[in-house]
């Protein structure tokens, strides 16, 4: 079988918890969760000219993740959010700005490496600055398939820029809440999941919608069919970098033809034992998913 190939744009940073730091990013995770399943991984961001951004490239180095598309700046630095986790383990962020990831320049490495590459994922943080979001537009015309991480961080998204994202996307994927907000965007009257997500997919031509739910698990729509998983029952640690390592576990068992349902049972397994472990990146081997899906 052809190795997949994979670009991840956005952001790369480091999330400061109150007792200690961990490197992070939506896109840094999904590049380092597929990585671990042995895809062929390339990252686009900047980082600072500092001790952070050498940290973070020795670091996605080392795990066999390509940073020649990580572009350092002597005028930024690295990427800093502060992260706060409540009683039950849910994060809220303050995303400091502008930072090293907020001036992704255009270069032309990055048309060269999107000829070859078979999937492009982006998210909409990294759009929060001009620069950034210009780069991501004039690659988003080039990229085969798209794959759209909604991820709404106030006060860093415009609806505009959402609906505009989604409308290149091959593959959109929201968490509940974001997936009505965007629904109303688009004028949707509905209350039903299903029928707001067949609504948002015929209103934007996307082919396939994922949405997570929590603790109950997640929905995806693919090809006018709809596919379900309920969810695992985990004691939550912490959430950072769950949601990240699900959709990485969804695209690499859809795009290695292993089929919608096996995509998303294997995406909410990945994706709770994140959530039961500390900070966004555990690792974890295939025998050990295997043996928390199947006990």
């Amino acid at each position: 079988m052809k190795k997949l190939k994979v670009i991840c744009f956005g952001e790369v940073l480091f999330d400061n918890f109150p007792t200690h730091s961990k490197i992070g990013g939506a896109p840094l995770n999904v590049s380092l969760r597929l990585q671990s399943y042995g895809v062929d991984v390339s990252t686009i961001s900047s980082v600072g000219d500092d001790v952070d951004g050498k940290k973070i490239i020795k670091y996605l180095n080392s795990c066999g993740v390509n940073t020649d598309g990580i572009q350092v700046s002597s005028n930024y630095g690295t990427g800093q959010v502060n992260v706060v986790l409540n009683d039950k383990g849910v994060a809220s962020y303050d995303i400091a700005y502008p930072v090293a990831w907020d001036k992704i320049l255009p270069i032309n490495i990055y048309e060269n490496q999107l000829k070859e590459t078979d999937i492009f994922i982006y998210g909409s943080l990294a759009c929060r600055d001009n620069t950034s979001s210009t780069t991501l537009k004039q690659l988003l015309e080039i990229a085969k398939y798209k794959v759209f991480d909604v991820n709404l961080r106030a006060p860093h998204y415009t609806k505009k820029l959402i609906l505009e994202l989604m409308q290149h996307a091959n593959f959109v994927k929201f968490n509940d809440d974001e997936l009505y907000e965007v629904a109303e965007y688009l004028g949707s009257k509905y209350n039903s999941m299903e029928q707001t997500i067949v609504f948002v997919a015929q209103q934007t031509q996307t082919e396939t919608i994922c949405v997570t739910k929590g603790a109950y698990g997640a929905v995806l729509y693919h090809q006018n069919i709809f596919y379900y998983n309920s969810g695992y029952r985990i004691k939550v640690l912490d959430t950072v970098g769950s949601g990240d390592s699900f959709l990485a576990s969804v695209i690499y068992k859809l795009f290695n033809g292993e089929g919608p349902q096996a995509a998303i049972d294997f995406g909410c397994a990945v994706g709770a034992m994140v959530a039961k472990s500390e900070g966004a990146n555990p690792i974890f081997t295939k025998q050990r998913i295997n043996k928390f899906m199947n006990p």
